[in-house]
């Protein structure tokens, strides 16, 4: 039975990852989703937050800002429109993007759901800067 899979991450500006991993944990739309091995096939919904990837070698981290994931034939396929490993993160940016995000007035469900989407992703991009 294989011990790691493909996994590949990408943006539209580039390739992030193309790697062999043990193991994957990715947020999703409505929380985490652990990916082992030999998992079945899957298609989800990527919600901004952190993406860990563990390897022979250790773990790595990313802030991932939403998108889609694929996992099939032993392949994790993430596409997503910003992803940034977690040591690039400016703490202090993303602080002052949370701050920022906090601010803005809101009226109307679409408005309010835009603010919550921003809000969401500054403090997930902050507590990734924070590890």
């Amino acid at each position: 039975m294989a011990t790691s899979f493909q996994c590949t991450l990408v943006t539209p500006e580039c390739q992030l990852v193309d790697q062999s991993v043990t193991y994957a944990s990715i947020p999703v739309w409505d929380g985490l989703l652990g990916v082992e091995p030999q998992r079945a096939p899957l298609m989800v919904k990527l919600g901004a937050g952190a993406l860990r990837l563990d390897t022979e070698s250790g773990s790595e981290l990313y802030f991932v800002s939403g998108g889609f994931a694929q996992m099939k034939d032993n392949k994790l396929t993430l596409v997503t429109d910003a992803a940034i490993l977690a040591s690039e993160i400016d703490k202090a940016a993303a602080k002052a993007q949370l701050d920022a995000a906090l601010a803005l007035e809101a009226a109307g469900e679409e408005a309010l759901a835009a603010k919550k989407q921003k809000v969401d992703s500054a403090r997930a991009k902050l507590e990734i800067a924070s590890h």
